[in-house]
This record gives C-alpha cells, sequence and structure tokens, in this order.
C-alpha cells in the first residue's frame, strides 16, 4: 500500500524518469495506468490493455472481495457518479453503495448465475438527489467481484434515447428487432451479402453513423469487407488496413469478448483506487469490463479518422477471431444503454455462428464436387495399384481443385499433371517441404499458403505457375508428397494510408509510435501471390491425404501377408526342386547302368540296339536337366555373400571359364571401358556373366564373332528410351554379340526353364536353364535384366545389380 501511494505521488514525469534511467517501460516496475503511462507508449503491442488500471468516466467501477462482497477498489469518479468519494468507500460493505436490498440481489445473483467472465445485468439502481439512474452489471474474476455503473440512457418520462420498435410500446422491443434481423440474416446465401446484411441490420440497431464488416487475412491485415454508412460519407469499402492498426493484444481480447463500447472518444478517464488489490497485489483485470479505460494510441487512431464514438464487436469462428463489427459515429459522443448493447452482442454472436453456416451452404457443392473426385481418385488408385494414376488417369488431381498443376512424389519419381515447376525445382522444393514438416513433427502436416516466396525465396523462380501452394505429405517420413501449385495473381491492393508509413512524433516524454493521420488511398501492386486456398480445399486435401495413406497401409498389409505367403511357397517349392531332383538321380543312374550292360551284352537285333542307345541317350539329357534343377534350386537357397568386388577381375574369370570357344582366333571379346567396383557376390556375379557369355558365343552364326561386355552410367542410363523405369538412377550393364539375335516376342519366353528356340541339338544343344538362372541371379541383387534385340543382327542383354547390406 505505502508504494501505491508513493508511486502516485510521483507523477507522470518522475515515471517517465525513472524509465529513461532503467531502459524499460515504466509500468515494469509499478502498475500501469493510461492516465500516467498510455502518452509514452512506443509499441501497441508492448501495452498491458487487459489491465490499463483506468475506465471511462461516463461510468464507475467497484472492485469487491467475493467472500465478502466489501469493496477493495474504486473509480476515482464514484463522488460523481455514486455520490460518494472512492477513499470513503473503500473497506465497507457493498451494501453502502446499492442498499441492503442490492446487496441481497448480488449474493442471490452469484449464487445461481455463471458469472465467471460473463458480465450479467443485476438490477437498475434508483437515480438520488444528484445521480442519474444506473444500470448495475456485474461478473467475477480471480476472485474478485466487477461491479459496473453506468447511466440507462432513459430520459425521466421513462422513453429510451434508443431506437423503438414500432407499435406502441414506449420501450424497444429488442426481441422483435433481433428476430426480424436473423430472419433476414437465414436468407442470405454468401458470405458477402451476408457480411452486407449484418453491416445494414447493425448499423440499423446501434443508430452509428457507419459499420464496417472488418475482416482479418493470414498476416493479421484488415479489409473493409462490407459496409453500411450514412450518405455523406466517403466510402471505405475494399480498402486494406495494416496489422498494426489493430494490434495483437486488442486482437486476443476479441477473442475473449464480445462488445467493446466507447460512447465518447473524447471522454475523460477515471483511475481506479489503489491500483494494486490490496489483497493479492496484482493489478485489476478490466477485460470483460464494458468501462474498461481506452489506449491513448486507440483514441488518437479514432481521432485522426474523425471519429467521435464507436462500438467494436467480433465475428469468431470456431473460437478464432475471423474479423469485427466495427462501428463509428462522428456527430458527438453516442451513448449505447445496457439493454441496446446487449442486443448488439447478442446480434454480434449469432452473427458468428450464421458466418460458418453460410460459407457452409456457399461451398456446399463445390465440396461436394471435391469428395466425389476424391472417391474416383482411390477407386482408380485402388484398381491400378499405384497412386500414379492420379496424375495421368481420368480424372486426376486438378480434377476439381481450382488449381493449375499438380504433382506426385511417389516411387522415387515426380508424377506432374498441369502446369507445375521443373523436375530439378520441384525436387528442391520437396526437400525443403520434408525438412519443414519434420520441424513441425506433423502436428498439422498441411501446408497452404498463397505466397510461397515468402517463406521459400527460391519459390520466386516460379512464381508465374506456383506461388499458391497446397501440400500434404502421403507418409509419416514426409518422404511422398502430394502438391497442388496455383499461378501467379497480379493485383492492385488499395490501402486506407501508406501501410508502410509508421510515423513517430515527440511528445512530453520523447519521441513514440502516433497513429496515422493520413487514410487517403494507397495503392500498391501485389506479386508473387495467387487466389489464397479456400478452407473448404484444404479440408479436402486433408481427408484425401487420410483416405491414401489408410489405403496404401491396407495394401501394406495385404502385400506383406501374400509376400510371406509366397517366400513360404518359394522356399517349399526349392526344397522340392531340390530332393526330386536330387533323389530322381539315384534311380536314373541305374537306368542308365542297365541300359549300359544290355548295349554290351550285343543285342540280337539293330532295332534293339537303336533303342538301347536311345535310353541311354535320354538318361543322359534328364541327367542334364536335373542338374540344372538342382542348381536352380540352390542358386534360390542359398544366402549371398556381399563384398566390394573388381568387376573386372570377374569379368577375366568368367572369359577364362568359357575359354575354350574363343581360342579358335576369330572370337573377339571386346572391354570399352574399365568395369566399376561394387558391392555384390562374387561368385554369383561371376555366374551371369559366363551364362551370357556362352549364349553370345554359341548362339552365333557369324564367322567372326564379336562380344562387348561394359557398363552405362546412370545419368547416361537415365536418358536412355526404353530402360525400365525401375533401372532409372542406377548403373547398367550389359553383355553384346553379333550373333543370330532374338525376335522380340520371345524376349519373355527366353528366360523360362527349360524353354528353347530352337531345336534339341541345335546350337550345340543345352537345358534352356541358363537364362533362368541368370534372371534368379540377377533379382537376388535386386536388380533386373532385359534384353534387346533384332532378329539376325544380334542380341544386347542389360541388367542391374542394386545389392545392399540388408540383402
Amino acid at each position: 500500500m505505502h508504494e501505491n501511494i508513493a508511486t502516485t505521488l510521483r507523477g507522470p514525469a518522475a515515471v517517465a524518469a525513472t524509465a529513461q534511467d532503467t531502459g524499460s517501460a515504466p509500468w515494469d516496475t509499478q502498475p500501469y495506468s493510461i492516465k500516467r503511462h498510455g502518452i509514452s507508449i512506443s509499441n501497441c503491442d508492448a501495452e498491458p490493455v487487459q489491465t490499463p488500471g483506468c475506465i471511462q468516466a461516463h461510468g464507475a467501477l467497484l472492485v469487491l472481495r467475493l467472500s465478502d462482497l466489501c469493496i477493495l477498489q474504486a473509480s476515482e469518479n464514484t463522488q460523481a457518479i455514486l455520490g460518494q468519494a472512492a477513499p470513503s468507500l473503500l473497506g465497507k460493505s457493498v451494501a453502502a453503495v446499492v442498499g441492503p436490498e442490492g446487496e441481497l440481489r448480488l449474493r442471490s445473483i452469484l449464487a445461481t448465475e455463471p458469472t465467471d467472465r460473463n458480465p450479467i445485468y443485476a438490477f437498475t439502481l434508483p437515480a438520488g438527489e444528484h445521480v442519474a439512474a444506473m444500470d448495475v452489471t456485474l461478473h467475477t474474476l480471480d476472485g474478485v467481484v466487477m461491479l459496473e455503473f453506468e447511466a440507462t440512457g432513459r430520459s425521466q418520462s421513462g422513453k429510451s434515447t434508443g431506437p423503438v420498435a414500432p407499435g406502441p410500446r414506449h420501450e424497444p422491443d429488442y426481441y422483435a428487432i433481433i428476430k426480424k434481423t436473423v430472419a433476414r440474416l437465414q436468407t442470405m446465401g454468401t458470405v458477402q451479402t451476408f457480411c452486407q446484411a449484418l453491416a445494414d441490420e447493425t448499423r440499423l440497431l446501434s443508430g452509428m453513423d457507419r459499420v464496417m464488416i472488418y475482416k482479418f487475412h493470414a498476416d493479421h491485415h484488415g479489409e473493409v469487407f462490407a459496409e453500411s454508412r450514412r450518405s455523406d460519407l466517403s466510402p471505405w469499402l475494399g480498402l486494406h488496413y495494416p496489422a498494426e492498426d489493430i494490434p495483437k493484444p486488442a486482437r486476443d481480447i476479441f477473442a475473449k469478448t464480445w462488445i467493446r463500447p466507447v460512447p465518447d472518444i473524447n471522454g475523460a478517464l477515471a483511475e481506479i483506487t489503489p491500483l494494486l488489490n490490496p489483497d493479492t497485489g496484482k493489478p485489476v483485470d478490466m477485460t470483460f469490463c464494458a468501462l474498461r479505460g481506452v489506449s491513448v494510441m486507440y483514441t488518437e487512431y479514432l481521432q485522426n479518422m474523425g471519429v467521435s464514438a464507436g462500438l467494436t464487436m467480433p465475428l469468431r469462428r470456431d473460437n478464432v477471431l475471423w474479423g469485427l463489427i466495427a462501428c463509428h459515429h462522428y456527430s458527438g459522443p453516442h451513448h449505447v444503454p445496457y439493454e441496446l448493447r446487449a442486443a448488439c452482442e447478442f446480434l454480434a454472436q449469432v452473427g458468428s455462428l450464421q458466418h460458418q453456416a453460410v460459407e457452409d451452404r456457399e461451398n456446399a457443392a463445390y465440396r461436394l464436387k471435391l469428395e466425389e473426385v476424391n472417391q474416383q481418385l482411390l477407386t482408380l488408385a485402388a484398381q491400378e495399384g499405384g497412386l500414379a494414376s492420379m496424375t495421368d488417369g481420368s480424372p486426376s488431381l486438378l480434377g476439381a481443385m481450382h488449381a493449375g498443376g499438380a504433382a506426385l512424389y511417389h516411387r522415387d519419381r515426380w508424377w506432374r499433371v498441369g502446369q507445375t515447376p521443373d523436375e530439378a525445382q520441384l525436387e528442391a522444393l520437396g526437400q525443403w517441404m520434408v525438412e519443414r514438416l519434420d520441424a513441425s513433427t506433423l502436428v498439422s502436416p498441411l501446408y497452404a499458403t498463397h505466397s510461397l516466396a515468402a517463406d521459400y525465396p527460391p519459390g520466386a523462380a516460379f512464381a508465374e505457375v506456383a506461388s499458391g501452394l497446397l501440400a500434404a505429405p502421403l507418409s509419416r517420413s514426409g518422404q511422398n508428397l502430394m502438391m497442388w501449385f496455383r499461378p501467379e495473381v497480379q493485383k492492385t491492393v488499395n490501402w486506407g494510408g501508406n501501410p508502410h508509413d509508421k510515423p513517430m512524433v515527440t511528445g512530453p516524454h520523447g519521441a513514440r509510435l502516433t497513429p496515422r493521420r493520413s487514410f487517403e488511398l494507397f495503392s500498391e501492386s501485389v506479386h508473387q501471390q495467387a487466389q489464397p486456398w479456400l478452407q473448404v480445399e484444404i479440408d479436402a486435401a486433408a481427408r484425401l491425404r487420410a483416405l491414401i495413406m489408410e489405403l496404401v497401409i491396407v495394401r501394406a498389409e495385404r502385400l506383406a501377408g501374400l509376400n510371406a505367403d509366397l517366400a513360404r511357397s518359394n522356399e517349399e517349392l526349392d526344397a522340392f526342386a531340390y530332393v526330386a531332383s536330387h533323389d530322381l538321380k539315384e534311380p536314373l543312374r541305374g537306368i542308365h547302368k542297365y541300359a549300359h550292360q544290355l548295349m554290351e551284352a550285343a543285342p540280337a537285333d539293330e532295332e534293339g540296339r537303336r533303342k538301347l542307345d536311345g535310353l541311354m541317350r535320354l538318361t543322359l539329357r534328364m541327367d542334364s536337366l536335373l542338374d540344372s534343377l538342382l542348381h536352380f534350386s540352390r542358386v534360390g537357397r542359398e544366402e549371398l555373400t556381399l563384398e566390394e568386388v573388381d568387376l573386372n577381375e570377374v569379368l577375366a574369370d568368367a572369359i577364362e571359364m568359357v575359354g575354350s570357344r574363343t581360342g579358335d582366333g576369330r572370337t573377339q571379346i571386346v572391354v570399352p571401358r574399365p568395369l566399376p567396383i561394387i558391392l555384390c557376390d562374387r561368385v554369383r556375379v561371376r555366374e551371369v556373366l559366363v551364362n551370357l557369355l556362352s549364349n553370345a558365343l554359341k548362339y552365333n552364326d557369324k564367322t567372326a564373332k564379336r562380344v562387348e561386355v561394359g557398363s552405362i552410367d546412370a545419368h547416361d542410363a537415365a536418358l536412355r528410351q526404353g530402360f525400365p523405369v525401375e533401372a532409372a538412377g542406377q548403373t547398367v550393364y550389359y553383355v553384346r554379340d553379333n550373333g543370330i539375335g532374338i525376335a522380340p516376342r520371345h524376349f519373355d519366353q527366353v528366360f523360362k526353364m527349360f524353354k528353347r528356340l530352337h531345336g534339341r541339338e541345335e546350337y550345340g544343344g543345352g537345358t534352356g536353364a541358363g537364362l533362368t538362372i541368370v534372371r534368379k541371379l540377377v533379382e537376388r541383387h535386386r536388380g533386373q535384366v532385359w534384353p534387346e534385340s533384332v532378329a539376325g543382327e544380334g542380341c544386347t542383354f542389360f541388367f542391374t545389380l542394386s545389392a545392399t547390406d540388408d540383402i
């Protein structure tokens, strides 16, 4: 208490001097009061608007202890408003002001009504000898009762100064007025017409000269979205105002309260006595007080606009501030008594609820179309077995979404439709997006912006096609992405005054920020911006993302089950092939032995000898087939031994193993450039090369045989036409010959087990298992093998080896 008295005696000059000495705001070390410190504000966002220390002097405020209704604090103007000086009221029961019956009424309300942060009309205090009749409202907050007193606005004859409803009654029928207003609002089909009707009805109800529906944009700057005004006033419809015009502390309060009356912009302020609650030592929180003192910055702002009185109400959506109903009066003070204020407050609440409903109706057709196309996309993806159909199918990602292009990163590549950045730009943008999503821990995984270059400066290079971006990750890692793009829309924005001008003036306590004095039209051209994404579009993208992820998860689970079944089946088949080929060889050797013995016994005739000779030949062929089958089963069963291998050494071993076919002096094996060192199974890769080299030499009818073995690096391979998509980004190896070639229609058949395209004894015979084993070994290395050939001109077998340690 002593500290508070000392502070009071020091006055504004001493307070300012202390602030300059310490380099901090004067209210950092003492209670804030608009009357003392308001003129020294240098930053609107730092002003403690919830605890202004003052009220508007047309009313009075008492702060009561909740437990016993003892008066703890009082506004300094109670003598003029209530007929009793503030110091004389401190410590007394509230009955000293409202009488015993009033105290009982207050206690009844506190016991039965929801008063926490909720101002409620209590009663009207009759007029006294020197004071007018007062409407009394109360609410509770942090253990105290806030009791506000305001003139009723009614004359001695009982008539109201507010608008009067039709009929013989003297008092306005606010119920009938609001009922008519709500009925009109319910007929509006668009947000624009709804806001215009709301502005018209609010102006009619409040009696103010101008009513604006003030819409906040994503960067918190405001736009006059609808306007109802006196005919002689200049129109402000469509003007934009900087975010600083309504700073964050003010926006925060409007997210909590429903009405802010300022009946006289030039009215006096009354300070609270004492400034600190003597029970808690804290300043009184006036967030929910209709009488809460008005910031000097705000009053100067309105004075610069020629406004003499104001009334402001929020428009909220899901408890988020969408905009304001801003009412201005120009012809002197304009008192809004409690009953009228309550009607305006109710209208703001109804308007907030109906605003969402109107927007939902306006977007209903669009939402249904988006949902319909999303379902078609999911059906198409399920049928095609992949997400690529969303960009090259019908419909595509652009089927309903109002966008210029779309891109999908899936299976390690970009799929695009419409106008999008190029792949290099998409790659960089995708990496930035993944990092951004990682930073947000995917709490809100969607990213939407109508000005991508503001967040991602490299985006300026492709702003023409992608100033707007709506992106959604399709996996928890964020690696798979779905994006929609909107092109740049160059436009001119009309500002109410220069938004870049933050004037400073020199006041009694030095330079400080002051509101703009010029509200003349200021236009600027806006670049690198697209049409903003609607909430219905963001919601549709979120639902499509969830459906895709569900589809991918279900398919992954199904594939996992199929792979497990297939793995078991393969193991059983390999085991069967091994056992069958191994066990069949024993009786086969017996058949061959007995046929040989019969041959040596010199059969009676030539026909018997011919049959025995055929039997021996067949047993030898069957033995060869069983050897191939046994080898194939081992290829599938044995683990790979991975190591760093020089393929040049492996090729040299392979050439040596087929050397008997290359020593005729007419066969040439060419290696254009050294092969790389890679991670692979040396023995298995050597077998691949042996089989391919053997085939290249065997199926060759040229006098001078030529075989080329080489590799194509990942960059050159990516540029080759006809290569499988899965081979992109990998080194491709090849074995090329100038032999008889293979007709394209036989490409699939050559890899089938025991499948030969020629007669049994042609081109040296064989079992037809070589290429089957080659494909098995390549696939064990997670690679692919495929041929290119023209019959009669030679053949090239390409293959990749993508082995890793987790094979």
